[in-house]
């Protein structure tokens, strides 16, 4: 059975194995997942590093796992689970869901029309737009 990991706008990470936690993972696929690797100092993506406070416990060494439930609430990540389907999402942290809130323009993105015509949503800058999206789960 295969665990899927949503880690904020990357692709899904699927982890195969019955009894996986997708809440824990090796360094090879926090780095794959996330594009997050442990460093000296702390855990890196780009040029961000985030020490490992003492009492934080988000590196199993005797298992080689990272506890990404841990790292996520120190950097106030949502953590949502599904534990039926085995699938669990990480979102962005409250500071960049505020800040692109305040910024008041909304991602980029497109999508095609009924008849496969694809839009942007930047075709439609200055304009007034409603969106409407539906989804059965």
């Amino acid at each position: 059975m295969t665990a899927t990991l949503l880690y904020e706008d990357r692709q899904p990470f699927a982890l195969s194995g019955a009894d996986r936690n997708p809440l824990r993972l090796t360094l090879a696929e926090l780095a794959r997942a996330t594009g997050w690797e442990r460093k000296p100092q702390g855990l890196c993506r780009g040029e961000t590093c985030v020490p490992e406070p003492p009492d934080a416990a988000w590196y199993d060494s005797s298992s080689g796992e990272i506890d990404l439930a841990r790292f996520a609430a120190h950097l106030g990540q949502p953590v949502a689970t599904d534990d039926e389907n085995r699938v669990v999402a990480i979102g962005a942290p409250a500071a960049r869901r505020r800040d692109a809130l305040l910024s008041l323009e909304a991602p980029d993105f497109e999508l095609p029309d009924l008849d496969g015509k694809l839009h942007r949503l930047s075709d439609s800058r200055g304009k007034k737009v409603l969106l409407f999206s539906w989804g059965s789960y």
